[in-house]
């Protein structure tokens, strides 16, 4: 992938405005109600969707690991939830997310920076992620941090082999906020580190488009929002 981002073949993949799978350009995001766009480009893998040829084999074989290990972890989440809680999810956990399209493993590069960027620009500026859960592989690079309940940053460490999983907001939602939102970012490194490049493999956990999380919205619906407010619709 790190070939792949260097390449000019990447401009053949950009993504579908409908569909929203394959290349997303430099800059092509803001965090949710940032108004700056974040340091970094992307490719959308979906198991219907489109994957460079030379990547497919072992980048498909990530996408089922991962699904499997988040599936897995959603299955303990719902055993430990009370009954108060889950009395009001409109469908078992496990059975919202059975044979969803919607599962995303998310292809991150963060550029080498220049020094000339937008001040207050970041890689990433402090948001939550929208579905049940994600798992993240270690970055190649350190700068994800995670804000505890009282507002402070905490440094993720990058090991290789290890993996974060953080809470998403429809999880958030239909669990009527028992489980909190991950608020995370991914910081500008240090001065003598700005010629490094990061890369990073989120895999996101997501719902079938007709689950209904609360009173208001659809996993589809929910979405659909999200995507507006952080420019990719």
């Amino acid at each position: 992938w790190k070939i792949f981002f260097a390449s000019d073949k990447k401009h053949s993949y950009i993504f579908d405005y409908e569909k929203q799978d394959a290349y997303f350009p430099f800059k092509s995001e803001n965090a949710q109600n940032s108004p700056k766009k974040d340091l970094k480009e992307f490719f959308h893998i979906y198991p219907w969707g489109r994957c460079p040829e030379s990547l497919e084999e072992k980048t498909r074989l990530l996408y089922s690991q991962l699904v499997d290990l988040a599936s897995l972890l959603l299955t303990w989440i719902e055993k430990e939830v009370p009954l108060e809680i889950s009395s009001n999810f409109s469908k078992p956990l496990h059975e919202m997310i059975e044979n969803s399209p919607q599962n995303l493993l998310r292809i991150i590069n963060y550029p080498a920076m220049t020094g000339d960027e937008e001040p207050s620009a970041i890689r990433a500026a402090a948001h939550e992620d929208i579905n049940l859960i994600t798992i993240l592989c270690a970055g190649t690079e350190s700068g994800l941090q995670a804000q505890d309940v009282d507002g402070n940053w905490h440094d993720i460490q990058c090991h290789p082999g290890s993996i974060a999983v953080n809470t998403g907001d429809m999880l958030q939602m239909c669990s009527n906020n028992y489980f909190p939102s991950t608020t995370h970012r991914v910081i500008n490194p240090e001065v003598d580190k700005l010629n490094v490049a990061r890369m990073s493999m989120p895999l996101f956990l997501h719902p079938n488009d007709d689950v209904v999380l609360s009173e208001k919205h659809t996993a589809a619906s929910y979405l659909l929002e999200r995507l507006q407010e952080i420019g990719l619709k």
